[in-house]
Protein backbone atom coordinates (compact mmCIF):
# COMPACT_ATOMS: atom_id res chain seq x y z
CA UNK A 1 0.00 0.00 0.00
CA UNK A 2 1.23 3.15 -1.06
CA UNK A 3 2.24 6.06 1.55
CA UNK A 4 0.74 9.36 1.54
CA UNK A 5 4.07 10.73 1.02
CA UNK A 6 4.56 8.31 -2.22
CA UNK A 7 1.38 9.25 -3.72
CA UNK A 8 1.48 11.72 -6.72
CA UNK A 9 1.16 15.61 -6.84
CA UNK A 10 -1.18 16.20 -9.55
CA UNK A 11 -0.69 18.60 -12.27
CA UNK A 12 -2.83 21.46 -12.16
CA UNK A 13 -5.85 21.21 -14.36
CA UNK A 14 -6.58 24.50 -16.91
CA UNK A 15 -9.74 24.44 -18.68
CA UNK A 16 -9.81 26.00 -22.67
CA UNK A 17 -12.54 28.15 -23.43
CA UNK A 18 -13.95 25.52 -26.00
CA UNK A 19 -13.88 22.64 -23.12
CA UNK A 20 -15.91 25.30 -20.58
CA UNK A 21 -18.35 26.35 -23.56
CA UNK A 22 -18.58 22.42 -23.62
CA UNK A 23 -19.48 22.40 -20.22
CA UNK A 24 -21.84 25.20 -20.10
CA UNK A 25 -24.04 23.56 -23.02
CA UNK A 26 -23.88 19.99 -21.54
CA UNK A 27 -25.29 21.59 -17.94
CA UNK A 28 -28.10 23.74 -20.53
CA UNK A 29 -28.79 20.73 -22.17
CA UNK A 30 -29.25 18.38 -19.59
CA UNK A 31 -30.93 20.75 -17.45
CA UNK A 32 -34.21 21.30 -19.97
CA UNK A 33 -35.47 18.17 -18.48
CA UNK A 34 -33.24 17.89 -14.74
CA UNK A 35 -31.01 20.87 -13.27
CA UNK A 36 -30.27 18.62 -10.80
CA UNK A 37 -28.93 15.96 -12.79
CA UNK A 38 -27.28 18.40 -14.95
CA UNK A 39 -25.47 20.11 -12.04
CA UNK A 40 -24.44 16.00 -10.82
CA UNK A 41 -23.19 15.63 -14.86
CA UNK A 42 -20.96 18.68 -14.67
CA UNK A 43 -19.60 17.27 -11.51
CA UNK A 44 -18.61 14.16 -12.90
CA UNK A 45 -17.09 15.60 -15.55
CA UNK A 46 -14.93 17.90 -13.52
CA UNK A 47 -13.79 15.37 -11.32
CA UNK A 48 -12.66 12.81 -14.65
CA UNK A 49 -10.60 16.03 -15.86
CA UNK A 50 -9.03 16.02 -11.81
CA UNK A 51 -8.03 12.33 -11.95
CA UNK A 52 -6.53 13.01 -15.84
CA UNK A 53 -4.37 15.62 -13.35
CA UNK A 54 -2.95 12.95 -10.99
CA UNK A 55 -2.16 9.73 -13.93
CA UNK A 56 -2.70 11.32 -17.05
CA UNK A 57 -1.26 8.71 -18.82
CA UNK A 58 -3.48 6.55 -17.48
CA UNK A 59 -6.22 8.17 -19.92
CA UNK A 60 -6.59 5.96 -23.36
CA UNK A 61 -5.22 7.69 -26.52
CA UNK A 62 -7.15 9.72 -28.92
CA UNK A 63 -8.18 7.13 -31.53
CA UNK A 64 -8.42 10.59 -34.42
CA UNK A 65 -4.96 11.69 -33.01
CA UNK A 66 -1.73 9.84 -33.96
CA UNK A 67 0.48 11.40 -30.61
CA UNK A 68 0.85 10.12 -27.34
CA UNK A 69 0.33 13.36 -25.25
CA UNK A 70 -3.45 13.80 -26.38
CA UNK A 71 -5.72 11.54 -24.13
CA UNK A 72 -9.09 11.09 -23.30
CA UNK A 73 -11.52 10.24 -19.95
CA UNK A 74 -14.75 8.84 -20.83
CA UNK A 75 -17.45 9.34 -18.51
CA UNK A 76 -20.46 7.37 -19.58
CA UNK A 77 -21.63 8.80 -22.73
CA UNK A 78 -18.68 11.66 -22.46
CA UNK A 79 -15.02 12.19 -23.71
CA UNK A 80 -12.83 14.48 -21.89
CA UNK A 81 -10.07 15.20 -23.97
CA UNK A 82 -6.82 16.88 -22.30
CA UNK A 83 -3.49 17.96 -23.67
CA UNK A 84 -0.29 16.67 -21.18
CA UNK A 85 1.98 19.36 -20.56
CA UNK A 86 4.80 19.25 -18.24
CA UNK A 87 2.98 20.80 -15.41
CA UNK A 88 -0.70 20.77 -15.94
CA UNK A 89 -2.92 18.92 -18.06
CA UNK A 90 -5.25 21.35 -20.22
CA UNK A 91 -8.50 20.14 -20.86
CA UNK A 92 -9.65 20.59 -24.78
CA UNK A 93 -12.96 19.74 -25.13
CA UNK A 94 -15.73 17.97 -23.35
CA UNK A 95 -18.21 15.99 -26.13
CA UNK A 96 -20.69 13.15 -26.55
CA UNK A 97 -18.44 10.47 -27.42
CA UNK A 98 -20.58 8.97 -30.98
CA UNK A 99 -19.43 12.39 -32.15
CA UNK A 100 -16.25 12.21 -33.95
CA UNK A 101 -13.16 14.94 -32.48
CA UNK A 102 -12.32 17.56 -34.30
CA UNK A 103 -9.03 19.74 -32.78
CA UNK A 104 -6.16 20.39 -33.86
CA UNK A 105 -3.35 20.93 -31.60
CA UNK A 106 -0.25 22.20 -32.09
CA UNK A 107 3.13 20.28 -32.32
CA UNK A 108 5.61 20.60 -29.35
CA UNK A 109 8.50 21.72 -31.04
Amino acid sequence: MARRSDRVAPRRVDWSARALRDLEEISDYIARDDEPAAARWVDKLIAAAERAAVLPMMGRRVPEMDRDDVRERLVHAYRVVYWIHEEHIEILTVFEGHRRLVLAVPRRG
